[in-house]
């Protein structure tokens, strides 16, 4: 089965800026595979002059929170690392009943990969030696957040756009969907605490497998 595959552009996020950062796309992603008859519902961020809009299903939302808080859980326990989270859509499959079991099978048909590398805050230097580089001052400080946010904004809104695209010009590999589904089964795969180089094993397993073994 063809898998379409997209890699979003990396984002430099502090750890405060995930969570918004995360739901922003990932339901972003979500609406645009979105089916039937949704309640369309328009999100402002609060850290980003950005409007997104999600399906307004509670289930969708549930799921989305629930992966972003273990996300942010993750990289807690392990700062400094570039991470990956994809979200993969599927279509469930019977496979041939056998005399043990009647096995459903996942047959992913699209996967997006959103790259985060996740800044630690910048700290003063320690002690009081000549040798020491100057202490930036608060404002100089603030200005550089301010210019690092509207960066950051900036690449969000083009990931957006790169989203968008990406929906627009593949639409042959999503297969058709039942009558009544709302929204496509999808489900979203964070690195876990024993697969730290998470990001390039997974690609080398949908490489060999043809589809990842994920995460529940």
């Amino acid at each position: 089965m063809n898998c379409e595959v997209c890699q979003l552009k990396e984002l430099e996020v502090e750890s405060f800026e995930i969570r918004e950062v995360l739901r922003c796309i990932l339901h972003t992603i979500v609406f645009h595979r979105a089916l039937g008859l949704i309640r369309p519902k328009d999100i402002d961020l609060e850290l980003f002059e950005i409007t997104y809009v999600q399906c307004g299903e509670i289930e969708v939302e549930k799921k989305i929170d629930e992966k972003v808080d273990q996300f942010i859980s993750w990289i807690e326990k392990h700062p400094n690392k570039k991470s990956q989270i994809c979200l993969s859509f599927y279509e469930v499959k019977s496979k041939q009943p056998s005399w043990f079991t009647n096995k459903i099978e996942r047959l992913y048909w699209e996967q997006w990969y959103i790259n985060l590398n996740v800044l630690q805050p910048t700290k003063a230097p320690v002690g009081k030696s000549h040798h020491s580089k100057l202490v930036m001052d608060p404002g100089e400080a603030s200005e550089e957040r301010s210019s690092r946010r509207t960066l950051l904004e900036q690449s969000l809104q083009e990931v957006l756009f790169q989203i968008i695209k990406f929906v627009n010009e593949k639409k042959d590999h999503v297969p058709p969907i039942n009558d009544g589904v709302i929204y496509c089964p999808f489900e979203i795969t964070i690195p876990s605490s024993s697969d730290s180089a998470f990001g390039m094993d997974m690609f080398k397993r949908i490489l060999h497998s043809g589809h990842p073994s994920m995460l529940g």
